[in-house]
């Protein structure tokens, strides 16, 4: 039941801008996924991601099945009407777990590196890990009680059958960016399995075509498996696709790029976990039509927020008496009712209000970034746009 339509494409990049239709409505791309990781946005109310015009919230699999658990979320009518959010929506499949659980289960391993050096040879099991990936799928500890479960790509589909998403992704093999490339290589092998799996088995429920499912392209930092992925994954008849970690931190586009070039073009494709300024740019740039990243509320909370000329921590002593907005001319609800001396304040008090105020002009920082690259694709601007705001944000 999803639509995708190219409206403008940039000429000498892969950018495009697009409209993607599903059943519960339409998003203008490219577009900037709202995370509402167990059907909420952190410190936020679905009400209040609405003012902000987001287009589409995404949900976890993984946390909504252990918690409430999917059958009381299909009883609700999947997780949007449960969240009182009517508009488009995701999930993911729960895959990354299998990284987040298990291979970086106590480090500070991320699934974008800087490291372009950093291998670790030994990729067993180390003491403590929640997460353990075979061929037939993840053996998950809950982080909850500690209970026992086992995901496969034909559970994952079942899962999210009952959450209800307009779109969903086949169940994926997160890798570590420090795994060597023979387990990469590996794990490609069991993740183009696992997509076939997903397939047959969500065609098999899904009869009436009510949800669009997305496969995932894997394959680390290494050119050869990204393009191997981008070749099998793409002639299978997904409705779209998404591109996982786990890549180095300064070569996004190029990598994101290997894989746009080969994907099928009218199909859009979906970066996920990826919320950083310069980092939307360049996937845009490389042809990504959707992000999603849970960083603006992230941020928010913890008292950092988006400016035009950087990131600002209003925890920082200077802010208790500056009595400006956050940001001069933004047109969020924060900054045109507080200032930064009073937010700076409740982050002082530890008042819960404090994020939500912070997590609302966030969102609506990125929110209003990517209609303004949106834009900049249709006026053939996006190239100076780029490049002015970088300077300035970066400086």
């Amino acid at each position: 039941m999803l639509k995708f339509t190219i409206q403008k494409k940039l000429e000498g990049t892969l950018a495009r801008a697009g409209v993607i239709e599903t059943l519960n409505g339409s998003i203008e791309t490219p577009a900037f996924v709202t995370v509402g990781t167990k059907a909420a946005v952190k410190a936020m109310t679905a009400e209040q991601v609405r003012s902000l015009n987001a287009q589409v919230v995404l949900a976890n699999t993984y946390h909504l099945y252990l918690q409430p658990g999917p059958d009381i979320v299909a009883q609700a009518g999947g997780f949007g009407p449960f969240m009182d959010w009517h508009g488009p929506t995701m999930t993911d499949s729960g895959g990354f777990q299998a990284f987040s659980l298990g291979a970086a289960f106590g480090s500070n391993v991320s699934k974008v590196t800087r490291n372009t050096d950093a291998v670790l040879e030994d990729v067993s099991p180390v003491k403590g890990q929640l997460a353990k990936v075979t061929d037939e799928g993840v053996e998950f500890k809950s982080h909850i009680d500690g209970s026992k479960h086992l995901f496969t790509p034909e559970s994952s589909m079942e899962i999210q059958w009952k959450l209800a998403a307009d779109m969903i992704f086949a169940f994926d093999e997160c890798t570590s960016p420090t795994a060597p490339y023979e387990y990469q290589k590996k794990s490609l092998d069991r993740t183009y399995d696992w997509a076939v799996r997903s397939l047959n088995h969500h065609e098999s429920l899904d009869t009436e075509k009510k949800q669009s499912l997305f496969g995932v392209i894997q394959g680390g930092r290494h050119q050869d498996l990204r393009e191997h992925a981008a070749r099998t994954l793409g002639a299978l008849p997904f409705d779209g696709y998404g591109i996982g970690g786990s890549f180095t931190k300064d070569d996004i586009g190029t990598a994101v790029g290997w894989v746009n070039a080969i994907l099928p073009e009218d199909k859009p494709r979906h970066l996920l976990g990826i919320g950083e300024p310069m980092d939307l740019f360049n996937a845009v740039e490389a042809g990504c039509d959707l992000f999603d990243c849970i960083a603006p509320t992230r941020m928010g909370r913890h008292g950092t927020v988006h400016t035009p000329d950087g990131r600002i921590n209003l925890k920082n002593k200077s802010f208790t008496t500056d009595f400006t907005p956050l940001v001069q001319g933004c047109t969020c609800y924060t900054c045109t009712h507080h200032t930064r001396a009073y937010i700076a304040h409740l982050f002082r008090a530890n008042e819960s209000a404090a994020g939500t105020l912070a997590s609302i002009h966030n969102l609506h920082f990125i929110l209003r970034l990517m209609e303004s690259i949106r834009a900049s694709l249709f006026d053939e601007t996006f190239q100076s746009y780029k490049q002015s705001f970088i300077a300035r944000y970066y400086k």
